[in-house]
């Protein structure tokens, strides 16, 4: 006969809670788990038997965690800690060049220097597995979280993310949103206001994405409207080839825009105020001791030492 450790512990019960009690919805907790909502269903009310109490109910339409909820969901992220940093450990007295590293990219930062640095990390070491993943900030918090990715190049200062103790993060370049606009009115303006930005329509990032709501948090700021969106891309070349395709503007990094051939009738500012923001590598503390992990950022510093960031991505585009 199982025990009650065994019941709450077998299976995937465990992220099957996690995952509801971070969406608050059973359809689209169970499409991202890629089950039918009974089965989800059956899944926790098996758990809520087990531990005795319920974790959720309902206000309205609305989902809510019950006090025991609040405390599985704490004790549950206690496991997977405990589990990880046991995972991290044991992994530190592993090779620096054989292995795999996990690594996710958000999908809206330009990831030619990476591309550039996995074929050259191959040819140096090719023991070692480079896995790329294309994430939205939400699925990169969630694997790192669950030491599904052993490191995540993404954009910071990260608002949303209310606890950071867990976590370091290590520069990779500072870089700074452009206004990309086809007035030729506004051609000679290197700094615009944003209140001065809104008179055409936009395409943007989705919502959710950092820059969409980097973008809100500087017009909020300001006191200034928010542009009209009439598209949504994820990566910068969609929203460039959009943009000079319809005229409508957007807003890129600084570098993703350097190096870029002359482009008819398309030019640049700098919002005034600035909008700057970092990219940089993100991992659970303790991850820079693994010998590989170790190994890749040191070999990731040799490679900036050598030519830095933006050097390597005008070289690669002239190639």
């Amino acid at each position: 006969m199982k025990t009650k450790q065994e019941s709450i512990f077998s299976s995937k019960t465990l992220t099957y809670f996690l995952q509801l009690a971070e969406t608050m919805n059973y359809t689209q907790a169970a499409q991202i788990l890629g089950i039918t909502q009974p089965a989800l269903t059956q899944q926790i009310k098996k758990l809520e038997r087990t531990v005795g109490a319920p974790l959720f109910y309902s206000v309205g339409k609305k989902l809510r965690l019950s006090d025991a909820g609040y405390t599985m969901l704490e004790a549950t992220h206690k496991i997977y800690g405990i589990l990880n940093q046991a995972t991290d450990e044991i992994q530190q007295s592993t090779s620096a060049t054989q292995g795999e590293i996990s690594i996710g990219l958000l999908a809206s930062v330009e990831d030619a220097v990476f591309e550039d640095f996995a074929i050259l990390s191959y040819q140096n070491n090719p023991d070692l597995k480079i896995s790329f993943h294309m994430l939205t900030r939400k699925e990169i918090w969630e694997r790192l979280e669950n030491n599904k990715i052993d490191l995540a190049i993404m954009y910071l200062p990260d608002d949303s993310i209310k606890n950071w103790k867990p976590y370091e993060s290590k520069k990779i370049i500072s870089d700074d949103l452009l206004f990309i606009h086809h007035d030729e009115q506004l051609a000679k303006k290197r700094r615009i206001k944003l209140k001065d930005t809104t008179a055409n329509v936009w395409a943007m990032y989705p919502d959710g994405y950092y820059l969409n709501q980097t973008l809100h948090e500087a017009y909020k700021n300001q006191l200034a409207d928010f542009p009209r969106g009439v598209a949504n891309f994820t990566t910068p070349t969609q929203l460039l080839h959009f943009s000079m395709q319809t005229g409508a503007s957007t807003a890129l990094p600084n570098s993703f825009m350097i190096g870029q051939e002359a482009l008819p009738q398309t030019w640049t500012a700098h919002f005034e105020p600035n909008i700057r923001f970092d990219l940089a590598f993100v991992f659970r503390k303790g991850k820079a001791e693994i010998p590989r992990i170790s190994h890749f950022l040191s070999q990731f510093d040799r490679y900036l030492h050598t030519d830095d960031y933006i050097s390597r991505l005008k070289q690669l585009r002239n190639q």
